[in-house]
Formats: structure tokens, C-alpha cells, sequence
């Protein structure tokens, strides 16, 4: 039977007026440059969904299973969780035309973009929904990619039997250092695999320790030098490879994030609830355990809550 996620402790508080109004749980793993566990608070030892957060090791198989990508910038799009600004959606655009197909072809469903100020462009525009905007649409575009060079049925690529998921599958296990314990839908459709948060901090570190011209570090360095392709020009994890240098990051859905830098350690998180705003002051709170700072860690330090339009309180981490 598989282990069922405990559930994590009180990580963030919410105080509104000097009057604490409520509080986030969740589960955070710290491991430092050697993957031994420094702290950790909650449950990091159970499976949960990553998420978007297995992109990097999702990119990993792919490249290994005969991805034709050389610019890392379209490695980096891969491995994205882009905002659907226009220079995601022309690099998805142009993928899916090397490989002489349109975007019918891909089985992440039709979406806005999740960055804002995308959106709004959209919608201003008259326009709706589409398969390119959704915000996998690079990973989807790279499994498509890889299928046609391995000889594979595009059809059904993105079912977990078909043999580009289960080469995805071993590359998750091999830097995670665990079995999957669970196999669920994630949102754009594809395979979402249960690990745990140590494994996936683990995972984090061996990609930016691998050694440089690897497979591996292939993902970590085109993440790093292209952030903005990895999650959009404001988003979280781009501010943080931008403001933190060598630090490699990743989001993921209901509340996960996982980092690492290079001969420091890692970090790896989920927030119970899901709430992104309680996410960022947790991760700066891991982070400053390892003696990371900079500027926009600071930034990120606490979330300001408003009323009436001007600040009146914030939330920020008890751990």
C-alpha cells in the first residue's frame, strides 16, 4: 500500500492589522552540498505530486530518448512552465513546425496564458483559449519531438504504458533515488508521478552537480541561462535563477517549489493548501539556512496583504 502524505506543520503565518488571522501548513526538506538532510519540518519523506517541479528530470528523458534539441533555449522551454508571452508561444510555434505538425497534435488541453499580462493581451484582443498558451505546451511540444525521433506512436504519448512515459518514468526514479509510489493526471493531461520532497530536492542537487556537457547539466545550465523561457518574465522561479547566481528553480502547482545551488544544497517544499502566497517567504526561510541571501530574497521575504489599497500586513514564515 502507499504511504500516504501526513501533511505538514504550521509554515506561514497570515497577519492582517497586527491581528494573526489564519496560518499555512505544509512540508519543507533542506539538504545540504553532500544531500544530507540539515532540516526539515512536516512530512518530506512521504509521496506527494511535484507537479511542474519534474519538468527538469521530464527534459532529462527526453534528451536521452533522442530529443533533437542543440539550442538551449528550446531545452529550457521543455522544461518550462512558461507565462504564454509572445516568445513562449513563437518557440512552441516554431517546435511543432520542425516536426511538421500544428498544434492539434498537442493533448495539453486548450487554456489562457497564466501569466497576467498575457492574459489580458488575449482577452483584449478578442481571443480565447488555445492548446499553445497552455502553459506545458513546451513540454508536450519536446515529447512530440521526441516520439518522431525514437520511432514512436505520436497517438496516446501521453498515456503512462507508452514508451516515451516510461523512459520519463526511469529518469524521475534515477534522480529522485525512488520508486514512483503513485501514477495521477496532471493538469495539462500527462503523467504526474508521486515522490517525495527529499527526493525531489535530491534530484535538484545531483542535476546541478552533474558534470558539465552531461545530459543533465544540459537541462540545468539552458534553465539558468534562459529563465524567462522557464516561467515567464515576472514569475517566481525566474526572478529567483536571475537574482541567485547558479541557483536552479522550479514551480509547481498546489504549492511546490524545489531549488539548488551548486555546492550549497537544496530545498523542496509544498504548501498543504496550495497557496502560492505562502510558497515564496517558506523557500527564503530554507534558503537563508544555507547561507543563501540576496536582494530578492529580501523581496520575497514576506507577501504584503492590502486593505483599502495600501499595506496593512503580510504573510511570512514561522519556520
Amino acid at each position: 500500500m502507499t504511504k500516504t502524505y501526513e501533511g505538514g506543520d504550521p509554515l506561514a503565518e497570515v497577519v492582517r492589522s497586527g491581528f494573526v488571522e489564519g496560518a499555512h501548513r505544509g512540508s519543507v526538506v533542506v539538504l545540504d552540498a553532500a544531500g544530507a538532510v540539515l532540516a526539515s519540518a512536516g512530512d518530506v519523506t512521504s509521496p506527494i505530486f511535484p507537479r511542474s517541479a519534474s519538468k527538469p528530470m521530464q527534459a532529462i528523458g527526453m534528451l536521452r530518448a533522442g530529443l533533437p534539441l542543440t539550442d538551449p533555449a528550446d531545452v529550457a522551454l521543455v522544461a518550462a512552465s512558461h507565462a504564454g508571452e509572445d516568445f513562449h508561444l513563437s518557440r512552441v510555434g516554431a517546435l511543432l513546425e520542425r516536426a511538421g505538425l500544428d498544434a492539434s497534435a498537442l493533448h495539453c488541453p486548450p487554456d489562457l496564458p497564466v501569466g497576467a499580462a498575457a492574459r489580458e493581451a488575449v482577452l483584449r484582443a478578442g481571443g480565447g483559449p488555445t492548446r499553445v498558451q497552455m502553459n506545458c505546451s513546451g513540454k508536450h511540444s519536446g515529447m512530440l519531438l521526441t516520439c518522431e525521433a525514437a520511432g514512436w506512436p505520436l497517438d496516446g504519448y501521453w498515456r503512462p504504458e507508452h514508451p516515451l512515459q516510461q523512459r520519463l518514468r526511469a529518469a524521475i526514479e534515477e534522480f529522485t533515488g525512488e520508486q514512483v509510489a503513485a501514477v495521477g493526471v496532471d493538469g495539462c493531461g500527462a503523467p504526474v508521478l508521486a515522490v517525495s520532497l527529499t527526493g525531489l530536492a535530491g534530484a535538484f542537487l545531483r542535476l546541478v552537480d552533474a558534470e558539465p556537457g552531461s545530459v543533465p547539466r544540459t537541462v540545468a545550465d539552458a534553465m539558468r541561462a534562459y529563465p524567462e523561457i522557464v516561467g515567464g518574465t515576472q514569475a517566481d522561479d525566474t526572478r529567483l535563477m536571475r537574482g541567485v547566481p547558479g541557483l536552479l528553480a522550479k514551480v509547481g502547482a498546489e504549492g511546490v517549489i524545489a531549488v539548488a545551488v551548486p555546492g550549497v544544497g537544496a530545498v523542496a517544499l509544498k504548501i498543504d493548501d496550495g497557496a502560492d502566497r505562502a510558497r515564496m517567504p517558506v523557500l527564503v526561510s530554507a534558503l537563508r539556512r544555507l547561507g543563501v541571501d540576496a536582494p530578492v530574497l529580501t523581496e520575497y521575504a514576506e507577501v504584503p496583504l492590502f486593505g483599502g489599497g495600501v499595506p496593512v500586513g503580510a504573510v511570512r514564515p514561522l519556520w
